[in-house]
């Protein structure tokens, strides 16, 4: 267990870098949204089955959701602002957000599902 939790933590450092959870040393993209199919470097497989970037959407979708519904509750208890004006702010952050955190949401469910499971 122990050793899981530190391939995680480790992993995750390296998502957040966007570099293989495995070695660290190879970017995970060779392109903005062009991912590699394996690491040049330690030759592990990034998409370990079809459908397997599902739940990196489902993370995409949560901080996505997480920093809209907190943001939206900061400024209205901090600011005058109307639900309306908090919607012109609130929902270009919710198009353009999603597109930013795309990479990194793939390279830190890469990160924790091979921190989980090493050997596909």
């Amino acid at each position: 267990m122990a050793e899981a939790l530190r391939r995680v933590a480790t992993g995750i450092g390296r998502g957040l870098r966007l570099r293989c959870p495995r070695c660290g040393r190879a970017p995970l993209y060779r392109g903005w949204f062009t991912m590699n199919a394996v690491c040049p470097v330690c030759y592990l497989k990034f998409e370990r089955a079809q459908g397997y970037w599902v739940g990196a959407i489902y993370v995409n979708y949560a901080v996505t959701t997480l920093v809209a519904v907190t943001g939206y509750f900061l400024l209205w208890a901090r600011t005058d602002l109307s639900t309306a004006a908090q919607l012109w702010i609130w929902l270009p952050f919710c198009v353009v957000f999603p597109l930013w955190f795309f990479r990194y949401s793939r390279s830190l469910w890469l990160a924790v599902e091979y921190g989980l499971n090493p050997n596909p």
